[in-house]
Parts: C-alpha cells; structure tokens; sequence
C-alpha cells in the first residue's frame, strides 16, 4: 500500500507540472539541446553518430527508446527507421524522468524498509515523499537530464544488495553506469562494504557452528572482542538484517569522463567535499543544525578532549589547506548567471576575502554531524568507504553543481536517525517553498543576454 501511495502522490505533482513546464517551455533548454538531439538520433535508428559535446554515457537514450517503443508499440513493430521520430517529441522525452521520479519515490519507500526494519510502512511513505520532494532532484523531473534516471539506477542497486540478489544487483550498478560515469564508484561502495558483511557473516555462521560442536564461550567472547574493536567509539557495528551483502562488480578500465572537454577536465578540486558537507546538512537541517544537535556535538567533544581537540584541529587545518589550495572557480561558475551557483558563489563566497575562511568552521562542523550521525547505525569501515567515495565523485569534479551532490545525499537520507512528524512536515514544507520558487523563477522570470540569441531561464 505504501507503494502505491508514494507512487501516486509523487505522479499527482509531477504529471501536471510537466505539462505546465512543456508548454511554458517547449523548446531544449540548456544540457538538453545536446540530449534530445541525440536521443532524436536513436529514434530513428541512428545508434552510431554521437555528439562530443556530450559528456555523459547513453543509458538515458537507449531507456528513452524503450519507453517510447513501449509507448508505441505499433510504430515499433513497423519496423521503419523513421517511425519513431517523431514521436521523440522534447516533452516525451521529457517525460521519461517523471516515470524515473515516481520508480525513485518508490525506491527509497523500500529501501528504507530494508535498512530501517523497525519504521512503520507509513512513515517510509513520508520519508519516500520527502526525498522527492528535494529540490535539486524535484527541479530536474520536469527536464531531459541524466539525473533523476541515473538516481533510480542507482538506489535500485542498492536496494538489491540488500535483498541480497546479487545478479539483479549488479546488472543495476552496469546499469547505473550508462547514465553517470563515477556510478562505477557507487557500485564499488555497495560491493565493498557487502563483501566485508558477507565474510563477517559466513564467520559468524562457522563460530555458531563450531559452539554447537562444543566450541566454548570464551572463545566466542574473544572473538567477538576482536570485531568490536575494529569499531570506533560512536560508529556502532549495523545489525545484520540492515546490512549491505555482496554484489560482483564488473571489472575492468571503465573510464570516469568520456569525453575530454575543457569544461570537464579533470582537477583536484578538495573544496567540493567542504561544499557537499554543509550543502548536505543545510538540506537535512532537522538532522544537524538543531539547537540539541548541536548541545549533543559538544557534550560528545567533552567526553574525550584530547582526542576532539586533535581532531578538530586536524579538520580545520586539512578545510583551510582545501579552501586556500585547492577551491576552483570554473569559469562557467564565474560566468553563467542562470545557476543559483553563480549567485551564491558571488554573494556569499566572494562577499569578501575572509568570507571563504569564515564558512571553514561551518564545513568542519557539518562533517563532524554527517560522520556522528552514520556512525550511529554503521560500522567505521562503512563511514570512512562513504567519505573516501564522495571524495572520488566530487573532487575531480571543476565544476560546483548542486546536481552532483544528489546521490550521496540521498543515502546519506536513508542512513540517518528516523525524526518525528513535526519535523518532516516542517522540512517537507521548506523542500515545497524551495520547489515552487524555483519554477517560478524558471517558468516567469526569463531575461535575454545581449551577446546571445535565446530566452534565458533560472535554474539550479
């Protein structure tokens, strides 16, 4: 029932407004004046002519075909090259992420079932609708990106693991990977932390049996002793029914960018990691900048000074080095006034010289909350794979896009502490306020530049 809740609310939002956006907005804007051309190509057949403008792999063509294939059957079976052309209209392809966004809510209400087994089926429902509601990936149904498919490939993935079909698992991490490359990093994620699990588990199955045998207590005693301490203080071991089990991955050179593009080149980009950390928590603020959260941070320093001390001290140092060395200004960051980036970076981190040293203690903090709160429900091992792969994803990234941060804040949802009502209403309301900002903003405040021909819109 949850489901099919999830399912309709999310289809009752979406469906409407993607019509509103088709009509206010029926021309490719933006990225999509590469992708609707090129899945227009696939159409009609043509599988071999790709445009180097575009970065990305072509999960999201081949999964558009389908769709409209299934759409029209006929025209398919015609077997014609020309048929489905079309019928590859920007506002069907468009389409495609509404479906993607109603298989993401529905994805997250089982997941969370999985990790959380003692949430109720009406709470994962909320939380299911919560996650949809986020603005960055609300924002980017209505339009023909990468995004919210490459999402629903990856918590599909994950949802698997924990199901523990490993087959199903892994033709979704391949999957994954036909819409976003460094989804070869999150398959990596899920693989690793599932093989520790697997083997702890196929140990834990060898002990119990040798205990029947006549195997003693002590000795179960030492050896439980002995994963305890491969935990940190704070980061408990996870239960074994909210872990995450082994997937193959498949192996092999997959290259993370394919297509060499000044705009995509590679850079050592550290600050992106302090960006994720406070975008994250600024988005989950029930989670991390309430006043108890904060009293609960403090207290939990004063339990071990030394060691806090050393640590923050170790995070403030290694944040300044990131911000003073290794924060990049893109040029389309610096340039491209339809991103709210453009304004944040130049009304908040340009403000003033010091402003970006100011917001250091603001990243340290929210790390600190990120890594507290996983800790609570996952093992180190598992803490520190999530860092090291949102490092992976992010840093090699020039370019600041709140797009980017999605997937890792959406597990970062499913991991964390389950909250009351009051506060999911209260952040659902925000997310809501956020939405509709945004499409007004992008639907009724067009404006034009004068170096270039074309309506200009807002937009994340």
């Amino acid at each position: 029932m949850g489901r099919l809740v999830v399912a309709a609310a999310v289809a009752a939002w979406a469906i409407p407004i993607a019509a509103w956006v088709d009509s206010v907005v029926p021309d490719p804007y933006m990225d999509e004046i590469f992708h609707v051309p090129q899945a227009q190509r696939y159409c009609r057949g043509d599988l071999l002519t790709w445009d180097p403008m575009i970065t990305t792999p072509p999960g999201l063509y081949y999964i558009s075909l389908a769709y409209v294939a299934a759409l029209f059957p006929g025209a398919w079976a015609t077997k014609v090259a020309d048929a489905l052309e079309p019928l590859c209209t920007p506002a069907l392809l468009r389409s495609t992420n509404v479906i993607m966004a109603v298989v993401c809510g529905v994805l997250v209400h089982d997941l969370l079932l999985c990790i959380k087994p003692g949430i109720s089926k009406a709470k994962a429902t909320v939380y299911a609708i919560l996650v949809a509601l986020y603005p960055v990936h609300w924002f980017f149904t209505f339009l023909y990106y990468t995004d919210v498919a490459s999402l629903a490939a990856v918590l599909a993935m994950y949802l698997y693991c924990l199901k523990k079909r490993f087959w199903v698992s892994a033709m979704f991490g391949v999957i994954s990977i036909l819409f976003r490359q460094t989804n070869a990093i999150w398959m990596l994620f899920f693989a690793a932390n599932g093989a520790i699990t697997y083997v702890q588990d196929l140990c834990h199955s060898d002990y119990v049996s040798h205990e029947n045998n006549g195997l003693t207590d002590k000795s179960i005693t030492e050896v439980s002793d002995l994963a305890n301490k491969a935990t940190a203080p704070g980061l408990r071991r996870r239960r074994k029914d909210r872990s995450i089990t082994m997937k193959r991955v498949v192996s092999g050179s997959t290259k993370l960018h394919t297509s060499a593009k000044e705009a995509h080149v590679v850079s050592p980009h550290f600050a992106q990691l302090l960006y994720f950390g406070l975008v994250s928590s600024a988005a989950l603020l029930p989670w991390h900048f309430t006043p108890r959260r904060v009293s609960d941070l403090f207290r939990l320093c004063r339990k071990n000074k030394t060691f806090s001390l050393l640590a923050m001290l170790m995070a403030l140092g290694l944040s300044f080095v990131a911000v003073h060395f290794f924060s990049i200004a893109h040029p389309y960051l610096l340039a491209d006034n339809r991103h709210y980036t453009f304004y944040i970076w130049r009304k908040v981190i340009q403000a003033h010289w010091m402003m970006k040293y100011i917001l250091i203690p603001f990243y340290v903090y929210s790390w600190f909350s990120v890594i507290n709160i996983l800790g609570k429900s996952q093992t180190r091992v598992w803490v520190l794979s999530f860092i090291f792969s949102v490092a992976l994803v992010l840093v090699p990234a020039p370019l600041v896009e709140f797009r980017y941060y999605t997937i890792p804040l959406v597990i970062l949802i499913l991991n964390s502490p389950v909250i009351d009502n009051g506060k999911l209403l209260a952040l659902g309301s925000v997310y809501a306020a956020a939405d509709l900002f945004t499409l007004a903003m992008f639907l009724f405040r067009p404006f034009r530049w004068e170096h270039e021909p074309g309506t200009q819109r807002f937009m994340w």
